[in-house]
């Protein structure tokens, strides 16, 4: 926390403007900031090097792209060890329909975010998620209707 206290309020606004549209011109950009382009460049580059920016990227439509259907899983492992977690985690980066994976303190080790085109799509990431190494269990939650999908921060 101590860090954003170090932003000021044209930093966050450049934070805000960029989330909504990374593909802003710099010009375009040092305008709404009331700034020159040459110092707003300064800060933009300040703020990709101290990591408060990631990446940039595009919000692609999943409809289109044969990734309609998602659906969150619940996983519990039959252990917790440091081991268990580190290979869970290595397998489950290298698949594609897993589009978020979560550590969870609760009732359940992991929730995963997976995307996939039809129902038969979902038994075969299924069945991958079962034949990952100490799964004890899954549960799954269909998603019948995206209402809010925020990708950014509430700045």
């Amino acid at each position: 926390m101590d860090k954003i206290k170090s932003l000021d309020r044209i930093d966050m606004t450049i934070l805000k403007t960029l989330q909504a549209d990374g593909r802003i011109t710099n010009v375009e950009l040092a305008k709404q900031v009331n700034l020159s382009a040459s110092p707003c460049l300064d800060r933009v580059k300040r703020l990709e090097k101290e990591g408060y920016i990631k990446r940039y990227g595009a919000f692609l439509n999943a409809s289109k792209l044969n990734y309609a259907m998602t659906a969150f899983i619940q996983v519990t492992l039959d252990r917790t060890t440091a081991d268990v977690f580190k290979l869970f985690k290595k397998e489950v980066v290298k698949m594609k329909e897993i589009a978020e994976c979560h550590l969870i303190a609760g009732g359940y080790d992991y929730l995963l975010k997976i995307r996939f085109a039809d129902i038969e799509g979902y038994r075969l990431v299924l069945e991958q998620i079962a034949a990952l190494p100490a799964i004890s269990q899954t549960q799954t939650y269909m998603v019948t209707e995206h209402i809010k999908e925020e990708t950014g921060l509430p700045l």
